[in-house]
């Protein structure tokens, strides 16, 4: 289910287990489940939770069940349900037969809350949500008891069934757990259970039109399926009591135990469900899988691994307090991951024409290139040389600064792979003064080697030949925000969207290897980073490659010269 290579690593939850199994608790079994609500995609902070709960399972020689919490209808689909699926398993992970939704137990869950009624553990109650809220009470005062509080037995049944024929409109009643007014938890000040919800469900459609609360039908479903360790977020931790109310209330035998941790906050990003949802609705990315969304279908479509995000999950590790990771963390692991997997190519993203004039007209040749310098294993390719090739705009300047290390006035340069070239002139648009082609020399004698004479050449610059280039579109990705913390600002968040999180450059020149990359192919365009082939709009002879991230981090530089 995890990956092998990837150590199993300790937290405050495994020490738990570890002191439950010791005490001979459970049976000694360990059966997790990752639960997502099936009303959006899957982001990285739910990659977390996948790792955790899978990886405990397999630690531990246990289980882990994928489940849909599908107990509200308004936003659920079966679109959700498919990624959610698809990611999981692109993540590495597998579930086996153990595929299970809460509206798989509606009819449980009812006879459920049909058993606290009899107990007079429950009542129907006809408050509005409104007035509920006002009888809550606050932190510092206690909650006033509904004039429903003590309906009969028979009556809160009688109505609950009528709830469930379709008798009452939404908000006419609800069910109401009762257990304490006075709580200094007001979670526990007689939670609604039940409400009556005229929406067609996805997967059951019109069948039932109440609706188990999500407090309520999360422990059971846990309970049915006999989870050891409900493993979930602090932001659950109030509701903990709740939680062991309802099963120590109705399940008999070993009951499952809530454990939450902190979740993830990255920085220059935004978790929010209700957020993320907002951005794709009003448009301000191209939907779920746009390349700058912390989505998982996101971060495949950039470029990123699953093997790279297991990394990163492993290495925030688990903790019990809130914090902010540095996003460059995760780009690190990216990094890390591809140099090792990705082979090298040439593109020229911004292309500069250069005709060497000495190299004969008509003529070309090939250079042996190494997919991978430090993996032979991946292979050689053969790279087209000829006498008109293009650089990049930025590797030519006719002024060059102090140690400036490429192609300009009185200078030459060493193709990588092939050849050193020396400057002779150049021609500019007579409207703009833009560089518009550079002419230059080659030395033949550069071949396979230094130069013949002994001088020395330092700079090396990367090339394609014109005649053999593929035009391809290149679309340079990056991060969503400005701030560190847009999640935290006190104004709208969608102020602080980064304007540059996306720039296409439409004629860029790749090498002909790079004509025909499969979607979803890594690859490290040489002293560029890393890119890969979209998923979507990528097709053979006509590719689109996203950039998946930078050399390095370069954003502190880059701030600082206004360009983000």
């Amino acid at each position: 289910m995890t990956p092998s290579d990837i150590p199993p690593p300790t937290d405050f939850i495994r020490e738990i287990i570890d002191d439950e199994l010791r005490a001979g608790k459970r049976g000694g079994r360990v059966a997790t489940r990752f639960p997502p609500e099936p009303n959006g995609y899957l982001h990285i902070g739910h990659a977390k939770s996948v790792c955790l709960n899978f990886g405990i399972a397999a630690q531990y020689g246990g289980t882990c069940n994928l489940r849909m919490d599908d107990t509200d209808p308004a936003g659920e689909s079966l679109e959700y349900v498919e990624s959610i699926i698809n990611d999981v398993h692109w993540l590495g992970f597998d579930w086996a037969d153990r595929l299970f939704y809460a509206s798989d137990y509606f009819e449980q869950l009812y006879q459920f809350a049909v058993q606290l009624i009899k107990a007079g553990k429950a009542y129907v109650d006809s408050l509005s949500a409104d007035e509920i809220r006002e009888h809550r009470g606050t932190l510092t005062e206690p909650g006033r008891e509904s004039p429903n509080r003590n309906r009969s037995i028979e009556e809160s049944l009688d109505l609950f069934g009528r709830m469930r024929a379709g008798e009452f409109e939404d908000g006419a009643y609800v069910l109401r757990a009762k257990i304490d007014m006075a709580s200094p938890n007001v979670v526990m000040r007689d939670p609604v259970i039940y409400r009556i919800k005229r929406v067609p469900h996805y997967r059951t459609g019109t069948q039932w039109v109440i609706y188990p609360m999500y407090d309520f039908a999360h422990c059971l479903s846990d309970s049915i399926e006999r989870i050891t360790h409900s493993i979930c977020t602090l932001e659950f931790e109030n509701n903990r009591p709740l939680y062991d109310w309802l099963v120590n209330e109705l399940i008999t035998g070993d009951r499952p135990r809530q454990i939450e941790f902190a979740r993830l906050n990255v920085s220059y990003t935004i978790l929010s469900k209700r957020r993320l949802i907002q951005l794709v609705e009003q448009g301000y990315v191209a939907g779920w899988d746009d390349p700058r969304m912390p989505t998982v279908a996101g971060m495949r479509r950039r470029g990123y691994t699953p093997e790279a995000i297991r990394d990163f999950c492993a290495k925030i590790g688990v903790a019990k307090n809130d914090n902010l990771v540095d996003i460059a963390l995760l780009e690190a692991c990216v990094r890390d991951d591809l140099n090792e997997r990705a082979p090298r190519a040439m593109a020229v993203l911004r292309p500069l024409r250069v005709v060497i004039d000495n190299y004969p007209e008509g003529e070309a040749e090939e250079f042996e290139s190494a997919n991978h310098p430090q993996n032979p294993a991946m292979g050689m390719r053969k790279v087209p040389f000829s006498k008109v090739i293009y650089i990049e705009q930025e590797d030519f300047d006719e002024n060059p600064p102090k140690k400036y290390k490429r192609l300009g006035p009185g200078r030459e340069v060493r193709l990588r792979n092939a050849y050193v070239i020396r400057y002779e002139s150049m021609k500019k648009d007579e409207t703009t003064g833009e560089v518009v082609e550079v002419h230059c020399t080659y030395d033949p004698s550069t071949r396979n080697g230094p130069p013949a004479d002994g001088r020395k050449v330092e700079g090396v610059i990367h090339w394609v030949s014109a005649n053999h280039a593929v035009s391809a579109e290149v679309r340079l990705y990056d991060r969503l925000f400005q701030v560190p913390d847009p999640a935290g600002v006190a104004d709208d968040f969608t102020n602080h969207l980064n304007p540059g999180s996306l720039e296409i450059l439409p004629s860029a020149q790749i090498e002909p290897s790079l004509a025909l990359a499969p979607p979803g192919a890594g690859y490290q365009f040489e002293r560029l980073g890393y890119f890969c082939a979209d998923l979507k709009d990528s097709v053979a002879g006509k590719p689109v490659f996203n950039r998946i991230a930078p050399l390095r981090d370069s954003w502190g530089k880059i701030a600082v010269q206004g360009k983000r």
